[in-house]
This record gives structure tokens, C-alpha cells and sequence, in this order.
């Protein structure tokens, strides 16, 4: 069994040199990079709220928080197109289906959160971070096996050299032992979920749009993780107003506005490019830890950046990093 290295007929159609002359293109590159930003500041959300809260705690209020927020966004652009005239704004019906893959969305979003953080417990930072950047590797696997997806070689050249730079990165601080074997299967796992999490997000998006996605994976992410809280943790809320400004502001950076513009941007690029462009997260989030805590960056992290950037450019300019036609939700 092997991957077709040549691109579907109907990519052919548009190809990247195409697109990148129209201002869509530009834009959702742009949005993607902010989506990007937008979620590197979780890491730095995370350790300043264990000062009170746990990291399954922190995930749940992260989730309740924007429950609410996103609700109250669905609420008003409800009442905004009762009131168009716009008869293109017709209300969306949710099928048995809809409903199990919305679920399912929630459970492998959580379980990407949950994974990820239990895994921060058991195994050294520099692990995690490096096997949960696998994802891209996931979702470009799962998406050629169910969904019939093809990648190029350039595509899949760039991956290779974008992973290759997020290894290279964590590298210093790599710990190979036995000791970390549950903690490493859990980080692997977080990929997996993640990977599960945008392909699902992708095929969604051809019918609802991403803030009706968000309040769903929030809500019943709320809901999947309260009794998880409760069984390992013993605070369930922050109690002190600097606790509760690092949660809220999570939930508005963090799921509101990074993963929104994350679920967007699947109506105009790929799944498996998306995963890949996240590889900028540990690129970020090291940049703001030298900012913010004095964190020190050596020529071996810097010089995985400039591998991750490299790779991702490649990608970029293949025909698979791009959708043949936009979505309209």
C-alpha cells in the first residue's frame, strides 16, 4: 500500500500560483498565522493559572467560559439574520449525523487538551512538546487512508523538513528512558486526537461555521471534563481575581479567537497543511517564554526555526496545502 504522490484532478484546477494572486489567499494565510499566535499563548495561560488550578481544571474553565462567550456570539448573528433579508441565511438543521460528529469533534478536542496536559505530568516538557508535533504527520495518514486525500512530494517534502525542525528544537532537552514511557504514549495520543480533531473540524465545516463548531466543542468539552476534575483535582475554580483573568483570558485568546480563526481557515486550506502551519506554535511559544519569563534560546532552537519555517514554505507551495473551492459557512 502506498500514498499517491500526485494531486487530485480537481486541485489541478486552482493551482497555488493561482491563488495567491486573489486577496483570500493573503488574508487566510495571515488569519492562520494569528490563529497560530493566538494559540501559543496556551502554554504560557497554563503555567501561570498551576499557581492555583490544576491542568485538567484549567482546560475545564478554559471550556465553560467560552461556552458562554460563543453562545452569546451565536445568539446576536442568530437575531442578525432573522432580521436580513438575506434569504442565502437559511437556518442549518442538525442530522443524527451532525450530532455524532459534533460529539466527536468535542471528544477528540478534549482529548488532545487532556492527553497533552496529563502527559506534562509523567514526561519532560521537551517530550511532550516534540511527539505531540507529530500531528501533522496523523492527520496527513488519516486523511489519504478515510478520506481519500492526496499530498504531492513537495507537500510531503516539507512536512518532513518542518517536523525535522520541530525536533530539532526540543532536542537539547530530549530525555530517552523507560521512566517517561507512559508520558511519551500520552503526548503520541494528544497527536492523534488532535489529528482526529481537524479532520472532523474539515468535514463540518463544509455546513456550519466555526463559531457554531466552537460552541459545541466548548460546551461539550465543559461537560466531559467536569467529572474528570472532580475525580483527580481539588479545585475546581480559581480564587483570586488574577486566577480568573488568566482563565478568562485563555478562553477569549486561546478558544474564542485562535480556534475560531483555526476552524475558518479549513474552508480555504487543507487539513493537513493546517496541522502542519501549527508547527509554528512551539516556534512562538518559545519566543514569547524568552519575553515574558526569561526563558534562554540557543543556536540549536533558533536554528530549528528557520527548518520549520523552510518547511512549511515548501508546503505552502503545494498544490495540496490549498482547498479547490472556499466554503460558504
Amino acid at each position: 500500500m502506498t500514498i499517491e504522490l500526485k494531486a487530485s484532478p480537481q486541485k489541478i484546477e486552482q493551482t497555488p500560483s493561482a491563488i495567491a494572486q486573489g486577496l483570500p489567499w493573503s488574508i487566510g494565510l495571515f488569519s492562520l498565522f494569528l490563529a497560530v499566535f493566538a494559540l501559543s499563548f496556551a502554554a504560557i495561560f497554563i503555567k501561570l493559572s498551576e499557581r492555583e488550578l490544576g491542568p485538567v481544571a484549567t482546560i475545564f474553565n478554559r471550556f465553560w467560559v467560552a461556552t458562554i462567550i460563543l453562545g452569546l456570539l451565536n445568539f446576536f448573528k442568530t437575531l442578525s439574520n432573522l432580521q436580513s433579508d438575506d434569504l442565502s441565511l437559511e437556518q442549518k438543521r442538525y442530522t443524527t449525523g451532525d450530532l455524532i460528529l459534533l460529539l466527536a469533534m468535542s471528544c477528540f478536542f478534549s482529548g488532545t487538551l487532556v492527553t497533552w496536559a496529563w502527559s506534562l505530568t509523567q514526561t519532560s516538557v521537551a517530550n511532550s512538546n516534540l511527539l505531540h508535533n507529530l500531528t501533522p504527520l496523523f492527520t496527513t495518514l488519516m486523511g489519504w487512508l478515510f478520506l481519500n486525500q492526496c499530498f504531492g512530494g513537495r507537500f510531503l517534502l516539507g512536512m518532513v523538513i518542518a517536523i525535522s525542525g520541530a525536533i530539532l528544537i526540543g532536542l537539547g532537552d530530549l530525555h530517552l528512558t523507560t521512566d517517561n514511557f507512559t508520558g511519551d504514549s500520552l503526548a503520541m495520543l494528544s497527536a492523534f486526537f488532535s489529528a482526529a480533531n481537524l479532520l472532523t473540524v474539515e468535514k463540518l465545516r463544509t455546513k456550519f461555521s466555526a463559531t457554531t463548531l466552537l460552541f459545541w466543542c466548548s460546551f461539550f468539552g465543559a461537560l466531559l471534563t467536569f467529572p474528570i476534575v472532580l475525580l483527580s483535582e481539588n479545585v475546581l475554580f480559581p480564587y483570586s481575581l488574577a486566577g480568573w483573568l488568566t482563565v478568562i483570558s485563555q478562553a477569549l485568546v486561546c478558544q474564542v479567537f485562535g480556534q475560531s480563526l483555526q476552524a475558518d481557515n479549513l474552508k480555504r486550506f487543507s487539513s493537513g497543511f493546517v496541522a502542519l502551519f501549527l508547527l509554528l506554535d512551539p516556534v512562538i511559544t518559545a519566543i514569547l517564554a524568552w519575553i515574558i519569563f526569561s526563558e534562554q534560546l540557543s543556536p540549536v532552537n533558533l536554528l530549528g526555526f528557520s527548518v520549520v519555517l523552510a518547511g512549511i514554505y515548501l508546503a505552502k507551495s503545494s498544490q495540496a496545502a490549498y482547498k479547490a473551492t472556499p466554503l460558504n459557512p
